[in-house]
Order: structure tokens, then sequence, then C-alpha cells
């Protein structure tokens, strides 16, 4: 049986990251793209006898992504002698979701939020779509619950992930029933100690923000990476189209102010 094979983009921090550990634990190789050399570097050296393959990469750059799929491509010919991906997660993109109040975003601010989000995602899924056809893989793409709800002047990483969410379906639709295509809507993630090889950094979130979780804490990144594990696993054969909410229940808890 072939060893399978996942693309990670941003595979190199935060969700990225846990999500390139627990598929290389499980014993998939890896092909992580990001665009900071540092955190490729560490991730590299973390794991150095793994089969991973991690790459310098801006995914919003079209020749970058044409370069590192053909360098993924002559990387499994030349050590495992095959050819077809199992698994791409569409992870990376600007992670800052404020861009301040929208009389004052600029046109050249706004395209970077969609270039990294949607742009990136566009890019690899078409890269990969005949490598997964070849073996009835699977797309997972990470959006957020801020496609579902906001906090103000975040319209442009709403606008982005949200784009994400209707990409997720009709890629859904055009793809099937060779692959599956889902989405992850990650709520409040404790991703700041997970940058730079999980340096535990003090935490982002406090003690408030903690108790007001339905499930009492704030989530990991090993939550999301979990839900990926399973999104791509033939346990979920019939999800496809679907996006999932990861954030401890905050999305059905009505708020009021006081």
């Amino acid at each position: 049986m072939t060893t399978p094979l996942a693309i990670i983009t941003g595979g190199a921090q935060g969700i990225g990251r846990a999500t390139t550990e627990l598929l290389l634990n499980e014993g998939w190789r890896v092909a992580a793209l990001d665009r900071d050399a540092e955190a490729v570097a560490e991730l590299d050296e973390a794991f150095p006898d793994a089969t991973l393959l991690a790459m310098v990469v801006d995914v919003s750059d079209e020749l970058q992504v044409k370069e590192a799929f053909h360098h993924l491509t002559g990387w499994q010919q030349e050590n495992y002698k095959t050819t077809g991906f199992d698994l791409l997660v569409n992870n990376a993109g600007l992670a800052d979701p404020e861009c301040g109040p929208i009389e004052n975003l600029s046109l050249k601010d706004w395209r970077r939020w969609q270039e990294s989000h949607l742009t990136g995602a566009f890019l690899c899924t078409r890269a990969a779509v005949p490598g997964l056809r070849e073996r009835r893989g699977a797309i997972v793409n990470i959006a957020s619950t801020r496609a579902l709800q906001s906090e103000p002047h975040c319209e442009s990483y709403a606008a982005a992930k949200g784009g994400l969410l209707s990409m997720t379906h009709a890629l859904a639709v055009s793809l099937g029933p060779e692959i599956r295509v889902n989405a992850i809507c990650p709520g409040w993630i404790e991703t700041g100690p997970w940058q730079k090889a999980q340096s535990r950094a003090e935490p982002e979130h406090r003690d408030i923000d903690r108790r007001q979780h339905p499930v009492g804490r704030i989530g990991e990144p090993a939550d999301v990476a979990a839900t990926v594990a399973f999104l791509a696993s033939d346990k979920a054969g019939f999800i496809t189209g679907q996006h999932i909410s990861v954030d401890g229940g905050m999305t059905k808890k009505m708020i009021y102010a006081d």
C-alpha cells in the first residue's frame, strides 16, 4: 500500500505545523509549504528523518507554486517512485484579521488578504487536482468562524474566509466524486505559542476568554489538526461540500452586553 502524501500550505507554523506533525506521526508523507524561511528551517530540523519535504513558498505567487509542485513531483518519483496526492490543506494566509476602518483601507491592503487566502488556495488547488484525482484524494480549506460572524474592522479577512467557504462547496460539486472538498472554521485558537518550533511564549488569551467558551478553554492547533485528519480519512467518505466549526461552541452561544 502506498504511503499517503499530504500537501499543507502554511505548514511550518500554527495550525499548519500542528497538522504537519500529526500526519507525520500517523505515517503520512508531508510536503509543507510556508513563506517563512526561518519556520521552514526549524520544521526541517525538528523532523530530520521524517518523510517531510519542507519548502519556502509564497502560495499567492503563481510561479512559486508551479515550481514547488514541480519539485514535489520530482521528490516523489526520485524517493518513492510514486505519483499523485492524497490530501491538500489550504491553510496559508495572513493571520491578523483586523484591517482597520473600511474608509481607511487601501486597495493594496485589501488585495493582500484576498491573495494570501483565496488566490493561494486557488493556485494550489489548481496545481494539485490532477494528482488528487489520481488517488481520489481530499481537500480541506482552513476558513474561520469570522466567515460566519464578525467583530468590527475585519472586512478583508472575513471576505477572504467567506470566499473560501463558497469555493469549498463549488469545488465539491465540480470535483466529485473523485475528490471530496470540505472546510474547517476555527474559532479562537492559541496559535502564538506554536510559532517558531512551538516555542512556549505567553498565551495570547486571558482567563475570561477561556471561561466564556462552553468547553471552558481556548482551542489549540491540535484541535484543528485532528479535524483535518478526520476529514481526510475514509470515516468522512460521505462528507463533502461542508464546513465544520471548531470553536468550543462559541458560534452557538448567545452573547448580550450587560
